[in-house]
């Protein structure tokens, strides 16, 4: 199956969970519920949880099996896009093409939104089934480890305290790991630990995973300096406004697509183990590569 094709299938899927997940918007209060289903279905690429039931399937998973973690990362993702930015962060005023949350419901509401979305992830990774070797509280301990104040929000926090700031590429990196490669890490893990997977294949995922997810962050920095808003459906140029430190600052550009396609080839070498199975997070980590928003 082509990748587009594979990756439009898998997000139908997510979709669907997530609008049975989520309350309907009449449902009270109706603002904060408005507000929660306006930004999880901004139309969003879907990574994270096609991720999850991509690492399920390489490991002989079953999808259904994996579809509650795979809307939790969403849930937790949208969230911290949400609070990210905000005002007192980020500051932007576009995601994902439209205005962000803020911008539609205020600060306070935006606030609740991301802080709802938060607890209904851990709400969603709750009805994990159990596999082989996992319980209910390893994957509840998962996501909050990739969460919390080591990794995601570690990462926001270095990130905003290194604005203005000649930064090493390690420090650069350690804000990265933290802030985008932790969840991507979790989103393979919670996969192949849906489908009851071994300590080596579980080991290759999180390789995999963090691989990617620096990868995926260094593809990110690229293109907010090489394309248009209209493009990114984000605010084009805002790290560099920010003065955040970014790969190509450190790095230069034409290095840092180097880096890029380094990252990428390390997650497909890490994919081995797994053999023909995990073609699909092949075939994801090179779109992800060859992305132009």
């Amino acid at each position: 199956m082509p990748v587009q094709s594979y990756l439009e299938t898998r997000c139908a899927l997510v979709d669907e969970a997530l609008e049975r997940l989520l309350p309907p918007e009449e449902t009270a209060p109706a603002t904060l519920h408005r507000a929660m289903r306006y930004s999880i279905f901004a139309g969003g690429k879907r990574l994270r949880p096609v991720l999850v039931l991509a690492a399920a399937e390489a490991c002989g998973g079953a999808m259904e099996n994996a579809l509650p973690a795979a809307c939790a990362v969403e849930c937790l993702h949208t969230y911290s896009l949400i609070h990210d930015d905000l005002p007192c962060m980020d500051d932007d005023d576009l995601r994902r093409g439209r205005p962000t949350s803020h911008k539609v419901f205020g600060d306070a509401i935006a606030v609740l939104a991301g802080d709802a979305l938060q607890a209904m992830a851990f709400e969603s990774i709750s009805r994990m089934p159990p596999a082989r070797g996992y319980a209910g509280a390893d994957y509840v301990g998962e996501l909050a480890r990739a969460a919390g104040s080591r990794h995601l929000i570690a990462g926001q926090v270095m990130d905003l305290e290194g604005e203005g700031k000649t930064l090493t590429s390690s420090e650069l990196q350690a804000i990265h790991e933290g802030k985008t490669a932790a969840l991507l890490t979790c989103c393979t893990r919670l996969g192949g630990m849906s489908a009851g997977c071994q300590p080596a294949a579980l080991e290759a995922l999180t390789h995999f995973g963090h691989a990617l997810g620096l990868a995926f962050q260094v593809i990110d920095d690229i293109l907010d300096v090489t394309q248009t808003s209209e493009k990114l459906g984000k605010t084009a140029g805002k790290d560099v406004a920010a003065a955040k430190a970014t790969y190509p600052a450190i790095l230069g550009l034409e290095a840092s697509r180097v880096e890029a396609a380094r990252l990428t080839e390390e997650a497909r070498q890490a994919l081995q183990p797994l053999g023909e199975a995990a073609r699909p997070l092949q075939l994801i980590a090179d779109y992800l590569l060859s992305r132009e928003y």
